[in-house]
């Protein structure tokens, strides 16, 4: 290999490489990312240090990176770790990806709690545990309870947990199978559950399908609701008077998410578009 080659031509190299498949400005953004997980190294770094040059084992590092990109792995997998709401999370194929409009979810829940503290709430379907975690670091005082029915998922969350030095209680649980809440306690129950319908698989892009986890993405056509209506039906229960309920949803079943949410007992029910313009948010109160 030629060790001559400086770190912004090596910068440059995998730009060009990437731009082909990913767009000039994902690309210039994944290689941001590369040089910052592989060394450390943020964009000034590497405009100061350009001229240095790029040991044989970063070339190899990136070369190996970009051709794991140009064969549509996503670079959170190959790093491991992912951000979300300003925290640094360990992500697997085991967990989805935290995306933008989650986050979006997580501010939405705390302008509504406002500055209220020790609030009780319940992640349902955590995965990585993002929602949980970023909640938990944002709702000051609050006592945070998550389910996921993959002991794989759980693994990665309670990995977080421990390196956010957060006290999320992760949980074993289907959501799908909740028992009734013997009791009202929690102030907000929040839940991005499975909520793509099988017949869109066609319209979705191959990095996805290929390497996240399809139990956590997708629900049958004929019961696109399913996860919804059942996570409905034991906050009807365990939420305190005023509880909310807060939902990530597909933007196709926005009408019908807000028919079953009130018609399972929930009032106030809203539905809330995202920064792209899309009905992606759900809530209710009890």
């Amino acid at each position: 290999m030629n060790t001559n080659i400086s770190l912004s031509a090596c910068a440059q190299k995998a730009r060009l490489a990437l731009e082909s498949k990913y767009g000039p400005g994902e690309a210039r953004a994944l290689v941001r990312t590369m040089f910052e997980e592989l060394n450390g190294y943020t964009p000034v770094n590497l405009v100061v240090r350009g001229d240095v040059p790029a040991t044989d084992w970063l070339q190899r590092k990136v070369d190996d990176t970009v051709r794991r990109l140009l064969d549509n792995e996503p670079i959170q997998y190959i790093f491991g770790t992912a951000r979300f709401h300003g925290l640094k999370l360990m992500v697997t194929p085991d967990v989805l990806i935290p995306r933008p409009e989650t986050e979006e979810m997580v501010d939405l829940i705390a302008d509504s709690a406002g500055k209220r503290s020790d609030l009780h709430v319940l992640d349902v379907c955590t995965g990585s545990g993002c929602i949980a975690l970023a909640l938990a670091r944002t709702l000051p005082f609050s006592n945070i309870d998550a389910i996921d029915l993959s002991e794989k998922a759980l693994a990665v969350a309670r990995k977080n947990n421990e390196m956010l030095h957060c006290s999320v209680n992760f949980m074993l649980e289907d959501a799908l199978q909740l028992k009734p809440a013997t009791e009202p306690q929690y102030d907000i129950i929040v839940s991005n559950p499975p909520y793509i319908a099988e017949s869109e698989r066609s319209s979705m892009q191959s990095n996805v399908l290929d390497h996240e986890p399809a139990m956590a993405l997708f629900v049958p056509d004929d019961d696109p609701l399913r996860f919804y209506r059942a996570i409905t039906r034991y906050a009807v229960g365990a939420l305190l008077p005023g509880g909310e309920l807060w939902f990530e949803i597909n933007p196709h079943y926005a009408a019908e998410m807000k028919d079953m949410m009130a018609a399972e007992g929930l009032n106030d029910v809203q539905i809330i578009a995202d920064m792209q313009k899309l009905q992606r948010f759900a809530t209710g109160r009890k």
